[in-house]
């Protein structure tokens, strides 16, 4: 007597069940990147409140502009004495790289009506990044949007914490907070520092803040760090033409 087995078809599991396994697994990973995200506006909240803004300053402006470099860089400029004009301008720079992650999403995400007006809200490093990693046009979405609405719901809440804690805080240079926009800066830079090039426009940029620093009103030294990253962009690249798997032509000729 033989016992039939379960044949490869038995023991697959169906494709509808896949699919929506692997997109409640990337909305869990865009809810773990708006907690740990979200945590950074702790820092935020309470450099805005100790750079003069008050709470409800704080918030909208959190809420409205919602991309975390481009706020550092305001209340920077504004904390450090310099003008609204080039705390925007600092921030305006910080905040392209939004417009040509949304140029590349555009395709698989809505363009228009209420839904338009939310995703380019939310077209953000976390939302781009998880929805990029999708192999379909709904994971995409799945993990734009897991994201784009984790990243803003507690990154405002947190920010509302930073902001009631900063109040508080009557000198914050005693709690390092001085030091805290600077060091949020490096922790969202330092993933993305994955190839000799970034590296060296990072470290650039750095030598022309400081060597403009003492001769230059608060905040240009910031516009003039940023102005190394375009001029670099514009730059030919030294990499070769590179097909759609990543392999770059001349390695394949070697």
């Amino acid at each position: 007597m033989t016992t039939a087995s379960p044949g490869p078809r038995a023991a697959r599991p169906s494709p509808s069940g896949t699919t929506a396994e692997r997109l409640r697994s990337i909305r869990r990973n865009g809810l773990s990147i708006g907690v740990a995200t979200g945590l950074y506006g702790i820092s935020f909240g309470a450099l805005a409140t100790a750079s003069g803004l008050d709470v409800w300053q704080a918030m909208v402006l959190s809420a409205v502009m919602f991309t975390g470099g481009s706020q550092f860089a305001f209340i920077g400029v504004v904390g450090g004495g310099g003008s609204a004009l080039g705390a925007a301008l600092a921030s305006l720079l910080l905040g392209i790289r939004n417009t040509l992650y949304g140029l590349i999403l555009a395709p698989s995400l809505p363009r228009g009506g209420f839904r338009g007006l939310a995703r380019a809200h939310l077209t953000i490093d976390e939302s781009a990044a998880l929805a990029a990693g999708g192999a379909s046009t709904a994971q995409k979405r799945a993990g734009f949007w897991a994201a784009g609405v984790s990243v803003y719901l507690f990154w405002n809440l947190f920010s509302l914490v930073g902001a009631l804690a900063g109040q508080h805080i009557a000198d914050p240079g005693a709690w390092g907070l001085d030091a805290a926009a600077a060091g949020a800066f490096i922790a969202l830079l330092w993933p993305r520092l994955r190839s000799g090039e970034a590296v060296a426009v990072a470290v650039a940029a750095a030598f022309v803040a400081l060597v403009t620093t003492p001769a230059l009103p608060s905040g240009l030294p910031v516009l003039a760090a940023a102005l190394v990253a375009v001029v670099a962009g514009l730059l030919p690249s030294r990499r070769g033409p590179v097909h759609r798997d990543g392999v770059e032509i001349e390695e394949e000729q070697r």
